[in-house]
């Protein structure tokens, strides 16, 4: 079995006391003090993240716009200027490759940004269906570091050190700057946990010194490095997809709810027939449920209405802001109204559970 792949920042995280774990190929830091304290320092005030370890892929040439169109659900045409385009990634039968970020990088050429996990597959499935086009696509991951601050004070302290105007930035927009005197590749508003915040894509080599800038700066804030498992709990408190729970080749983007990714008018593209037929007859949706009964509900848990199987939880946890219990759960179309009791199957018993609105938490409500 090869060695897990160390980020730029591995010795930084070393340095930092950090709890290190192999991660999809990778040494990360999953928590440095405890992820309940990390989940509340990015709600109330400001996070660091390493994900250096998302993979990064630039598609160019004449054909790159059409090829895209074909490849993602989403509509690649909203990716112009400065927007940034999120979208699902499908199989022909409706199941989901990945999710990924598309930037627009100039004329004729995109950089997609997408889950550690599946860099490879991903890479190896859009040459497979870029055959017979005028485009190229290269893997760009080992070049790239990548940091994201998150929290209400991500703006204040991301701008003391870049020489860009960041508080006009709208969410899912990006640019380009300086950040700690360092030119980057991009600044993006973007995140993955449900607050304000940045990410800063910079060349591989010069991550560390803007990892230690920020850190230094931000102290006066109370800015904190964060792991895995805070990153993991806050995307799921504002219940965001991660691919393998909510989102897998068996998933697709309309039953995990993400039917304002998946432009059907836009014309063909690769699974839209599943879709469409998926949209016209669905048979599992996902919705949020909230524990009655003690008991964390963990992925692949049974849930139960009135004895009767009604599907299996994706995510669940413990989560700090909320202070409850929740889950997601894939369940056949039509068997819960939001207000609903269910049970939640844990080590063989049935845990009481309800039916509640998805998202769980979202910012300024």
């Amino acid at each position: 079995m090869a060695e897990p792949k160390k980020t730029p920042l591995y010795d930084e995280h070393v340095k930092l006391g950090a709890k290190m774990i192999e991660f999809v190929g990778w040494w990360m830091p999953v928590q440095y003090t405890s992820i309940i304290e990390e989940h509340m320092k990015v709600r109330k005030e400001v996070g660091l993240f390493d994900v250096s370890h998302m993979g990064e892929i630039i598609v160019e040439g004449p054909d790159a716009f059409k090829f895209l169109q074909r490849l993602v659900t989403n509509d690649v045409g909203k990716a112009v200027g400065n927007r940034v385009v999120y979208s699902p990634m499908c199989y022909p039968d409706g199941g989901t490759v990945d999710d990924l970020l598309i930037y627009p990088q100039g004329e004729n050429k995109y950089l997609l940004v997408v889950n550690a996990a599946n860099t490879d597959k991903d890479y190896e499935w859009m040459k497979e269906q870029a055959a017979g086009m005028n485009v190229e696509i290269k893997n760009i991951s080992p070049e790239v570091g990548q940091i994201a601050i998150q929290g209400p004070k991500a703006l204040e302290v991301l701008q003391s050190i870049t020489d860009v105007d960041l508080a006009p930035m709208k969410f899912y927009t990006w640019t380009h700057g300086k950040v700690a005197g360092i030119e980057t590749l991009l600044i993006s508003r973007t995140g993955y946990t449900g607050e304000d915040g940045f990410e800063v894509y910079v060349e591989a080599s010069k991550t560390p010194e803007i990892w230690r800038k920020l850190l230094e700066v931000g102290k006066t804030a109370g800015i904190a490095p964060c792991g895995l498992g805070a990153r993991d709990t806050l995307r799921f408190e504002a219940s965001l997809p991660l691919y393998g729970h909510e989102l897998s080749p068996t998933i697709s983007p309309l039953e995990a709810g993400l039917d304002r990714f998946v432009a059907l008018e836009k014309g063909d593209f690769i699974g839209r027939e599943a879709l469409l037929a998926q949209k016209q007859n669905p048979k599992r949706q996902l919705v949020g449920l909230e524990m009655i009964d003690r008991g964390i509900p963990r992925q692949d848990y049974p849930v139960t209405k009135g004895g009767k199987e009604i599907g299996q939880v994706t995510s669940g946890s413990y989560c700090a802001y909320a202070n409850k219990n929740l889950a997601n759960a894939l369940v056949a179309y039509g068997s819960v109204n939001v207000g609903d009791e269910v049970e939640v199957v844990i080590r063989g018993k049935g845990n009481k559970a309800k039916v509640v609105p998805l998202p769980f938490y979202k910012r300024g409500k």
